[in-house]
């Protein structure tokens, strides 16, 4: 069926050249790019400058690895029940990439995004602005039941050390946009509008700043995941090096409690 076409702008293929986004593989980017530039580069379908890079590439460090969080541990035990299949490993600790753990990042963007939309084509004009603004998205959420993405850490009780930093380097590049300021008034307003002070937390100022570089909402799951990969590579090396994943396993298993089923 030579009448059939499906157009792409990203990569091709001939038997004696690669060509990508308009480039050819071997002679313009392989060596000159690197991948975080081609990350960016690829779903935004532009170039971005230093600056953005620099912002971008600060985003994917920030959220590469947290410890033994729930994906490291899936990875791991994944990999422990079939080391054959470091690939399904990768994929276990991916797949829990969600509304706690690393898909707070588009979460976080997203609730950004709307708030600002009810004020758009304008921003606010002040952080007296901001935080009114800030103050109408906790209502809306709490109203219809759901949590503030970005507020509240596990382990960063009284603040997440990642956040200041991005929102510091952001600001040095002029990348400090409406989403990461309006972030900022969250933290500044919760407390009040909560009852409780909760830190932002890393995974939504990364959120916040990615939303700022103008990057599509609906890819920066996928950037928070990109990133937790390399983490995950890193976990899944160190389990072969010193493993862990069979204490782990044995720990919960000798302290397994039968409770009865309810009736």
């Amino acid at each position: 069926m030579t009448d059939v076409e499906f157009p792409t702008s990203l990569g091709t293929s001939q038997a004696d050249r690669i060509t990508l986004l308009g480039h050819d593989l071997t002679s313009e980017l392989v060596g000159q790019v690197s991948f975080g530039e081609l990350a960016f580069w690829l779903v935004a379908l532009r170039r971005p400058t230093p600056d953005e890079l620099r912002v971008f590439e600060a985003v994917l460090v920030a959220l590469a690895d947290h410890g033994y969080t729930p994906s490291a541990l899936a990875a791991r035990l994944t990999y422990t029940g079939a080391p054959e299949s470091v690939q399904g490993a990768v994929a276990a600790g991916l797949l829990g990439g969600g509304s706690r753990f690393l898909g707070v990042t588009e979460d976080c963007a997203a609730f950004l995004a709307e708030a600002l939309s009810w004020v758009a084509p304008q921003v606010p004009a002040s952080d007296a602005e901001y935080d009114e603004l800030a103050r109408r998205a906790i209502r809306a959420a709490r109203e219809r039941g759901s949590y503030v993405p970005g507020l509240g850490h596990p382990v960063h009780k009284d603040g997440d050390p990642r956040t200041p930093v991005i929102i510091r380097l952001a600001d040095e590049a002029g990348l400090r946009g409406p989403h990461l300021r309006l972030f900022e008034a969250v933290g500044r307003v919760a407390p009040d509008e909560l009852g409780r002070r909760l830190p932002l937390n890393g995974a939504g100022v990364c959120g916040a700043a990615l939303a700022d570089l103008g990057l599509p909402l609906e890819t920066l799951r996928g950037f928070a995941l990109l990133a937790r990969t390399a983490g995950l590579v890193g976990h899944l090396a160190e389990e072969m090096r010193r493993p862990i994943g069979m204490q782990v396993y044995e720990v919960v298993d000798r302290n397994a409690v039968y409770v009865p089923p309810e009736d």
